[in-house]
């Protein structure tokens, strides 16, 4: 009985710690979204996933060719 208290009493603790989280907005995010940089923050996210994307691509390839060979 002890055990499921503690347990129940942590999940609370975490879950008010959670909901204290959410209330408070990010000033950057607002500020990067009002002057527009947050377009060119999410081009550049998007420029270097896609980069990590095809750099994988042709690494698998050129490992499919060697593998080939032996």
């Amino acid at each position: 009985m002890r055990k499921v208290s503690l347990i129940s009493i942590i999940l609370l603790f975490f879950a008010t710690v959670a909901a204290k989280a959410q209330e408070t907005q990010p000033a950057m995010a607002d500020g990067l979204r009002a002057s527009g940089k947050i377009y060119v923050v999410v081009l550049v996210l998007a420029t270097i996933f896609a980069g990590i994307i095809l750099y994988l691509v042709r690494l698998d390839r050129k490992i499919s060719k060697l593998e080939k060979n032996n």
